[in-house]
């Protein structure tokens, strides 16, 4: 698959062939994929210039490998749902993680053509908007992860992101894929372990971009120290991150065999506090994107509130960021944020002196909030982790199911359930 072609996404052979045959006649090129695994498969290898995608499928249905490439930050392409008998609540919901448009079948000819023109005039107008490090910002700490990069580049060797969590790993991590090359993830953390080799020989030529490591197992660990050994060899460059938090040294987040073989080429991530000339930048980088993904006019930001988003100390980065500046958006009444609705997200917190703040956390507020902020951010860690799989979050934090679900509504914590869960719960 070229980075020109259309991915085309569908069980249906019908359907894949007539959509092929279709956009083919128009002077397009297309990539067929039967299933979300070998769709999978070709998004590791290059970003198609845009994707459609068929949300009912055997093994793996449209919305739940759209929030995989959200999560793993793939999700840097168009993507169009298709589907003939969903919801508008499942039209809502692929719309919010990211998809650009969706397209109920039988779809119609001329329907068809204009949502892929629109399709790829946007991601032409992404692509057109820079290098990937034009998203970071331009404050002085931003402008020395660029001398950094450029240093890093230029070694050729595997290296590792080091930044706090919610950092934009993947985003750095690009910066070192080269046009035209292999860029593969493994699709489940597993392959680390299971089948190495298979991933350096995809790889070769490229990068084997691992993610965010600082939660994996001792032996997923070892693994990677594994193919850092064989990197070289196969000529692969392998790049990783590991999250830790103020304070934390990167010892206590590796296992001892993989610091034996860490790569000399280590990349720190400054975090976001240290960014506050770039919060104006960011939130209209944002509302930009989601008026565009969203269909919605675009929404402003008073000076107060964007002085508040300023003055907050960020312990989630630019994925908290992120996630605030599109909730208020998406809730603001006629368009328009101001200070009250930024407080109430916020709990009115700004920036305090260090000797208050420890770990991102406000030691001055009674035990009971402090202890429920605790908790707040330590569930929605793993919500994210384990993709809003709850019975996974539930194995994880070790709660049942039902203990889980009362404890999130308690803190005020939004979460879907999933058809498995529901069904468990109402038998």
């Amino acid at each position: 698959m070229r980075s020109s072609d259309i991915l085309i996404v569908d069980d249906e052979i019908g359907i894949r062939d007539l959509l092929s045959e279709i956009l083919q006649d128009e002077g397009y090129t297309v990539t067929l994929a039967e299933n979300a695994e070998e769709a999978r498969q070709l998004r590791h290898q290059v970003r198609p210039a845009m994707v459609l995608l068929d949300i009912w499928m055997p093994d793996c249905d449209g919305i739940t490998l759209l929030k995989e490439w959200a999560k793993n930050g793939q999700l840097n392409m168009p993507v169009v749902m298709m589907s003939g008998h969903a919801s508008i609540d499942t039209a809502v919901e692929a719309t919010k993680i990211g998809a650009l448009d969706f397209l109920e079948k039988p779809i119609a000819l001329q329907k068809l053509l204009t949502t892929v023109d629109r399709a790829l005039k946007y991601g032409e107008m992404q692509a057109a908007s820079g290098l990937l490090l034009d998203k970071l910002g331009n404050s002085p700490s931003i402008q020395e992860l660029n001398r950094t990069l450029d240093v890093a580049i230029k070694k050729n060797k595997s290296a590792l992101l080091y930044g706090e969590p919610g950092s934009p790993f993947e985003l750095v991590a690009r910066y070192f894929h080269k046009s035209g090359t292999p860029w593969v993830e493994p699709s489940k953390t597993e392959h680390i372990v299971d089948i190495p080799n298979e991933l350096l020989q995809k790889a070769s030529g490229g990068i084997l971009y691992l993610g965010d490591i600082a939660q994996y197992s001792k032996s997923l660990q070892q693994g990677i120290a594994f193919l850092l050994s064989k990197a070289e060899r196969s000529n692969v460059r392998i790049i990783f991150a590991s999250s830790r938090y103020q304070g934390d040294a990167i010892e206590n987040q590796i296992d001892t065999k993989l610091q034996d073989t860490l790569p000399s080429c280590i990349v720190e991530i400054p975090p976001l506090r240290n960014q506050s000339e770039d919060i104006v930048f960011f939130v209209e980088q944002i509302l930009s994107e989601l008026a565009e993904t969203q269909k919605i006019p675009l929404v402003k930001f008073s000076p107060g509130a964007l002085s508040m988003l300023k003055q907050y100390d960020w312990p989630g980065n630019l994925e908290q960021l992120r996630s605030i500046v599109k909730n208020l958006a998406l809730a603001s009444k006629e368009n328009f944020v101001d200070e009250p609705e930024v407080s109430a997200v916020l709990g009115d917190v700004t920036r305090l002196p260090v000797s208050e703040m420890v770990g991102g956390f406000n030691f001055n507020m009674p035990l009971r909030e402090l202890r429920e902020e605790l908790e707040r951010r330590y569930f929605e860690y793993h919500i994210v982790q384990e993709n809003h799989n709850m019975s996974r979050v539930a194995q994880k934090v070790g709660l049942e199911r039902t203990h889980l679900y009362r404890k999130l509504k308690q803190l005020g914590i939004n979460f879907s359930r999933r058809g498995s869960d529901k069904k468990q719960l109402e038998s």
